[in-house]
């Protein structure tokens, strides 16, 4: 039975190979098409990778905890051990509690430290697969960076040497657009995948700043297509 309280990584796969070949069919042979074959390629190990980031470390947990073990047992073990004076001179007295400060924050660190491990690494290779969704997302918005309306509203359009081969009409460079805005569209969803099995801060707030990335570059995208499509003569 379908959900709608959670994200499908096979139903955002499923739209991404409906829209590669839309595109292929559009575009044959075009730059943005291999990027989207690409994108495809990137969803199906979305689902895959937060799977896998989000299995236990079973290993690293019995290490972590052994050593945290050990630790703690050293802090206990060690004082009782030590042979201690009947009395101290106040002297002596502020050494040894500022000693004992410094051995038990050193220790909680290295505890917190240790406690931590599995979620950094977590963090670190969500962040890296994010770190691809976002090179992604600028890769198509340079696809879509030199496709000025303007070359297909204004028929006296004078081009230079250095100017962008453009053969579009009106309907294609609009169809064109709402690709790359699909696409925009389609990579927020496919870094949201990962914090459906992940409850972490900071890959939240890289996933918000991708959505943010792919939100502000469709915006411009959709500036283009209305541009395009408050001019009749564009169809």
């Amino acid at each position: 039975m379908a959900t709608y309280r959670t994200l499908e990584p096979e139903a955002i796969i499923a739209t991404i190979e409906l829209l590669c070949r839309r595109i292929d069919e559009r575009f044959p042979g075009s730059g943005l098409g291999a990027v989207s074959r690409e994108l495809l390629e990137v969803s199906r190990s979305v689902q895959r990778r937060a799977v896998e980031i989000a299995r236990p470390r079973t290993v690293l947990r019995v290490g972590v905890g052994s050593v945290i073990g050990l630790l703690v047992l050293a802090l206990v073990i060690v004082p009782l051990a030590a042979r201690v004076p009947r009395s101290f001179a106040l002297p002596e007295l502020v050494q040894v509690t500022e000693a004992a400060m410094n051995i038990l924050v050193l220790s909680g660190g290295a505890i917190l430290f240790l406690a931590t491990a599995e979620r950094r690494l977590r963090r670190r290779r969500v962040l890296a697969a994010i770190h691809e969704l976002r090179s992604l997302a600028h890769v198509i918005d340079m696809h879509q960076l030199a496709k000025d309306p303007q070359r297909v509203l204004e028929p006296g359009f004078r081009t230079t040497a250095s100017s962008p081969t453009e053969s579009m009409t009106g309907f294609e460079l609009s169809r064109y657009l709402d690709y790359c805005s699909e696409m925009f569209s389609l990579i927020g969803k496919l870094a949201a995948v990962y914090t459906e099995h992940l409850d972490d801060p900071d890959i939240v707030a890289a996933v918000n700043e991708v959505e943010a990335l792919t939100t502000g570059l469709s915006r411009k995208v959709w500036q283009k297509i209305m541009i395009l499509q408050s001019d009749p003569l564009a169809d």
